[in-house]
Formats: structure tokens, C-alpha cells, sequence
């Protein structure tokens, strides 16, 4: 079978395509025939060597990706040679906080990833997808989707009273926007291109802001809320957005602190989070239980993942260098068949 490694930090144009074995399942374990993966910001990350010191080489990347089991190892019950699954981002994490030990889990970074044309997963690793969704709309949702719902959702119990700030148009915002409306919430949505965000009201945005035009856009915000903020912010710019984000949300509500797109090591005044008593809470995707939550809701309504661009397998430099370029809007897919 063919996959592609990682030998080092050396960048997406490094990405080797490289003939292995196919693997075989062990008892528990699944094997799978991958139909499609997708890209995340961490991908770039990994790729660049700006994910930590303790990525080990080679690595097959990427966490997303969805296929069809095509054999299974002795004992196996949760699934069956024909099912539709997906792998969950850290493959030890089921259920309860998230620990040390099942943070080294994580495809693509602390064990191999999904970027080949068979892979081996545990059962346990695994969610059957909803039955509406292709593999490729299926291979977006281990870690974005994951990773918005937990924040909104399981940790911020949104409700149709609340307003929520999302920030940009990648994968992990538009689908908290998805789930932003579908639990009635009022949805403000920033990003530097007009286009971008006038396909955000097609999908429900009921406010937008160009941060290019609108520099200080978290005083728009504060405007567009009668002075008093919104209830949550996705923030998935880091440290360069984050200062401002402060500003946005009212008091006592809650940031989902998600990515870094904008950066890391700045400085930041704590003195906001205090005066104004907010939760500023850590999202690190989530676990299976969280995933087969949203499978369920996303299965009640049809929430169909928002695709920019599908790229071919032998093509997934392009597709990195695509996803680096940030002209996407929503995810980035690789088709593997």
C-alpha cells in the first residue's frame, strides 16, 4: 500500500509518498481502507515542526480521516467488515477529562496518522458515521467538528438566548456555526474577504464583520450587542486575537480558546478576566463520546459539512500548501479512492 510520511521538519514539500506493507489487524484492532482524509491547522503545525519536540520519525500524518472496514481482529464487537467509520483524534480518549497518558493518542502526531491507503485502529477508536454524509464529508469531522462542538456544546451549554462571536472561516469555525444555529444561538462572524463572508449568511450568520475594514472589530461587536458583548467567543487566532476577544465577550461569559492562527508568546493582560469574573477555557478536540453526541445531532439535522476543495491522494502537498495559503473556506479534503 502506499502512504505518506513525514522524516522530518523540513515542511509540506518534504511530504514523502512511500510503498509499506498493508497492515494486518491484531485482536481488537480494524483494518481500514481510507476513503478520504482531511486537513486541519495542526497539520501545518506538525508538517513545520512547530507541534513540539516529541513527534518521532517517520510519521504517517494527519488525525482525519474516514474509510470502510474492510477486516476486523479477534474480539471485535463494536464494528463490522462493510461499516462506514471514522477515527477519533486521540485514540484513547472515550470518555471523562482528557489525561496525559491519552494526550500521546493523538493520529498524526503521537502514533501515525491517517494519510494512507489502509490503516489499523483500534475498535474502541472508532465511530460509525452517519449515513447521510459521503467519506469525504465523514473525513472532516474527527477534529474540527470534535472540536467546536465541545467547545459550544459540551462545555458551553449554548442555548437559543445566546450570542456567539466565531472568528474566520476554517473548519472549526463554520462548523460552530452550524451548530451555533441549529441550537438557535445569534451568530456574529468575522473575516478579511466580503466573499467569504457573505457565505456565511447563506449558512445562517446573522452578523458579520471585516476585520480589514473594521480593525477594531471588537468594538463593532460590542456595538452589535447593545453594549454589552456576546456570551461566547470560538477563538481560533491565539494570542494576536485573543486581547481582543476579551473585549468582545460581556461579563461572565466564556471564551473557547481553540487555535493559534495568528500566533503564539504574546503577552497577555489577565486584568479582563478577572474584572469581568469570565471562563476562559482550553478546547483540545474531545472525546468519542463527544463525537458520537454530535453524530447524533448532526444526524437529526442534516448538517452537512462545509467542503472548499477536494484534492486527489497524489496531490497532498498541494493540498497543504493550499490550506496554508488560507483562501479555503470550511475544510480541505483528500480523496484517497
Amino acid at each position: 500500500m502506499k502512504a505518506y510520511e513525514i522524516h522530518s521538519n523540513a515542511g509540506i514539500d518534504a511530504l514523502a509518498l512511500v510503498d509499506h506493507p498493508e497492515p494486518k489487524p491484531n485482536a481488537g484492532q480494524v483494518l481500514i481502507k481510507v476513503k478520504a482524509t482531511s486537513l486541519n491547522y495542526r497539520d501545518l503545525l506538525v508538517i513545520e515542526g512547530a507541534y513540539g519536540s516529541g513527534l518521532k520519525y517517520p510519521l504517517i500524518p494527519m488525525s482525519d480521516g474516514a474509510g470502510e472496514v474492510v477486516a476486523v481482529g479477534k474480539g471485535v464487537t463494536r464494528v463490522k467488515v462493510g461499516d462506514r467509520v471514522a477515527g477519533i483524534f486521540f485514540q484513547d480518549w472515550i470518555s471523562d477529562s482528557l489525561t496525559k497518558e491519552k494526550m500521546k493518542s493523538d493520529l498524526g502526531g503521537g502514533i501515525d496518522g491517517m494519510l494512507a491507503e489502509y490503516v489499523v485502529l483500534h475498535q474502541d477508536g472508532l465511530v460509525i458515521l452517519p449515513n447521510y454524509l459521503s467519506y469525504a464529508e465523514g473525513a472532516t469531522l474527527p477534529c474540527a467538528a470534535v472540536t467546536a462542538w465541545h467547545g459550544l456544546v459540551t462545555k458551553g451549554n449554548i442555548s437559543a438566548s445566546d450570542s456567539v462571536l466565531l472568528l474566520g472561516t476554517g473548519g472549526v469555525s463554520i462548523f460552530a456555526l452550524q451548530f451555533a444555529k441549529i441550537h438557535g444561538a445569534r451568530a456574529i462572524v468575522t473575516s478579511s474577504s466580503d466573499e467569504k463572508l457573505a457565505q456565511t449568511k447563506q449558512l445562517g450568520a446573522d452578523e458579520t464583520i471585516n476585520y480589514k475594514t473594521t480593525p477594531e472589530w471588537e468594538k463593532q461587536v460590542y456595538q452589535l450587542t447593545n453594549r454589552i458583548g456576546v456570551d461566547h467567543v470560538v477563538e481560533v487566532g491565539g494570542a494576536g486575537t485573543l486581547p481582543k476577544s476579551l473585549q468582545a465577550v460581556r461579563i461572565g461569559g466564556r471564551i473557547s480558546l481553540i487555535g493559534v492562527l495568528s500566533g503564539t508568546g504574546s503577552e497577555i493582560d489577565p486584568m479582563p478576566i478577572l474584572f469581568k469574573s469570565l471562563t476562559v477555557q482550553g478546547i483540545y478536540v474531545g472525546s468519542r463520546e463527544m463525537f458520537e453526541a454530535m453524530n447524533q445531532a448532526m444526524q437529526e439535522h442534516q448538517i452537512k459539512p462545509i467542503i472548499d476543495k477536494v484534492f486527489p491522494f497524489t496531490e497532498a502537498r498541494e493540498a497543504y500548501h493550499y490550506l496554508k495559503s488560507a483562501a479555503h473556506f470550511g475544510k480541505v479534503v483528500i480523496q484517497i479512492e
